[in-house]
């Protein structure tokens, strides 16, 4: 597999002005690409507990297409109008500044106290740099990064057919991938095959994962410190954050091109790694 070369030299340390104005302007948040009609969508198939979009969370069953609008107003920044039907929707540069300090001080944590982390992407051609970044980091503060159960399979129903998927690792970062390479992902089916494997192994369980889609929402359902980045058309991990599951979930535009990502992981680095100074 082909991989990018993480970033590893002294990092910037932008201020949260800089950033919010940088989300702003990349469209990771502020007016998104993300249809409206596509949020609310989702939003009901939530509610209708289809496991394609509970990304490997079993929330509780009084859920529905309107109280998950009202948790992603409060917890993403999208409209509150209940006639916006289409067209673009939002995210608020605020709540995802707010909800990066929480990410960024729970990977200092683990920055400090060199724990076991495993990072893993369903968007492996836009965050996959950002969390070899973000893996590259804990190796040099001389923490683990986990890896198990690479070349684990499973087929897998699309709208194409069925596909044949196995887990693949890339400068420490779990993706899954078919023949033509690394695919998107909503499955929780890896993680689970992670965490059974290092079971099998009587290996520790990773003390975090920081991941997105199911990776992150399986880990969180087993019992693992979980934090992920999400877009504002899957409300999973925030229904999984409000509920006590999720330690951290992070509002923003998750499709982007990869350079778009690398003041955030400049920003989320400068202040893990001051919090994994103050020892």
């Amino acid at each position: 597999m082909s991989a990018l070369v993480p970033v590893v030299a002294e990092q910037l340390d932008p201020t949260r002005e800089v950033l919010v104005e940088h989300l702003t302007a990349t469209g990771m948040a502020g007016r998104v690409a993300t249809p409206r009609e596509n949020n609310l969508l989702h939003y009901r198939l939530l509610a209708d507990r289809d496991p394609y979009y509970l990304l490997g969370l079993d929330p509780s069953a009084h859920w529905t297409r309107d109280s998950v609008l009202e948790l992603m107003v409060r917890k993403v920044g999208v409209s509150s109008l209940l006639n916006h039907r289409a067209g673009q929707d939002t995210i608020d540069p605020e709540r995802t500044a707010d909800a990066l300090d929480r990410y960024a001080a729970r990977f200092g944590v683990a920055l400090r106290d060199r724990q076991r982390v495993l990072f893993a992407t369903g968007h492996p051609g836009n965050l996959g740099p950002l969390y070899q970044r973000f893996a590259a980091a804990l190796r040099t503060a001389g923490g683990t990064v986990v890896e198990a159960a690479e070349g684990w399979s499973y087929d897998a129903a699309t709208h194409r057919g069925r596909k044949h998927l196995e887990i693949r690792y890339d400068l420490g970062v779990a993706v899954v991938e078919d023949p033509g390479g690394p695919v998107h992902s909503h499955a929780a089916r890896p993680i689970r095959a992670v965490l059974a494997e290092l079971a099998a192994r009587r290996e520790p369980l990773p003390d975090l994962v920081l991941a997105d889609h199911g990776w992150c929402g399986g880990a969180a359902q087993a019992g693992v410190d979980a934090i992920g980045f999400a877009d504002c058309n899957d409300p999973a991990l925030f229904v999984g954050e409000d509920e006590g599951i999720v330690q951290v979930a992070v509002p923003l535009d998750d499709g982007l091109d990869p350079e778009r990502y690398e003041l955030l992981g400049d920003y989320v680095l400068a202040r893990a790694q001051l919090i994994a100074g103050n020892q």
